[in-house]
């Protein structure tokens, strides 16, 4: 089975700041992939480097096969990006913003799937509200709903449920294994790991630029019998 994302040996540096340093994994189509780490241990900047955002230094990322680099604009396609900060546009609604995304991608009559998105997000009441006027809540709601509005087969959550209610957070997950059942991968970074150990097949531990742990979550966890996946991922933190 092909890749949904290969990354291979990616070294990435800020003046002497080594933020990736020989990063490589591979993730399947169709899996929910956890991206486990601390402040600083470079989950943002790999995915900067997938989304084409930031240019590695060295090594490889591919997109269902397609090189970040050399075939740029296919790759972003294929890729739902959530980022961590909240960035607008405080010109547009949020439908403006979804159909002006979706031209983006060059995707015409994309409302069902818009409403469908609104729906499952629970944005409906707020699609003709200007986003200077949405709560920092709504506003990450219409960041996920962003990412997905071009159906994207690989779709990158990168802390999407940060300072959001616990309502759009089961809202959120309930969509998104549905996306994933359909054959959608997700691959998420988080800092509530109990959303990691409920959702994610295999895991990446990451600490200071390097992968030090890769498995699936049974495996990992079962290495210390009887404990939590934030008791494991602190555990290995201190090795």
């Amino acid at each position: 089975m092909q890749s949904a994302v290969s990354i291979v040996d990616v070294v990435k540096n800020f003046g002497e700041l080594k933020a990736l340093s020989g990063v490589s994994m591979e993730i399947g189509q169709g899996e929910f992939f956890g991206l486990l780490g601390p402040n600083g241990a470079g989950k943002t900047t790999l995915i900067s480097c997938l989304a084409g955002l930031a240019r590695p230094d060295s090594g490889a990322l591919k997109v269902l096969g397609h090189d970040v680099i050399e075939d740029f604009r296919l790759a972003r396609r294929l890729l739902g990006v959530v980022p961590q900060e909240l960035v607008f546009d405080p010109f547009f609604s949020v439908r403006e913003t979804l159909r002006i995304q979706s031209g983006y991608f060059g995707i015409r009559k994309n409302d069902d799937w818009i409403d469908e998105v609104l729906e499952n997000l629970d944005l409906t009441s707020k699609a003709d509200v200007n986003m200077r006027r949405l709560s920092g809540g709504m506003k990450r709601r219409v960041l996920v709903a962003q990412a997905l509005v071009h159906k994207p087969p690989v779709i990158v959550l990168d802390e999407p449920t940060a300072g959001v209610d616990v309502e759009l957070r089961q809202g959120l997950w309930q969509f998104v294994k549905r996306l994933n059942g359909e054959g959608h991968t997700i691959i998420l970074t988080t800092h509530y790991l109990e959303e990691a150990e409920a959702l994610c097949g295999r895991i990446a531990l990451m600490k200071q630029g390097k992968v030090i742990a890769l498995d699936s979550t049974a495996n990992l966890m079962a290495a210390y019998p009887g404990a939590s996946l934030e008791e494991v991922f602190v555990r290995t933190m201190q090795q």
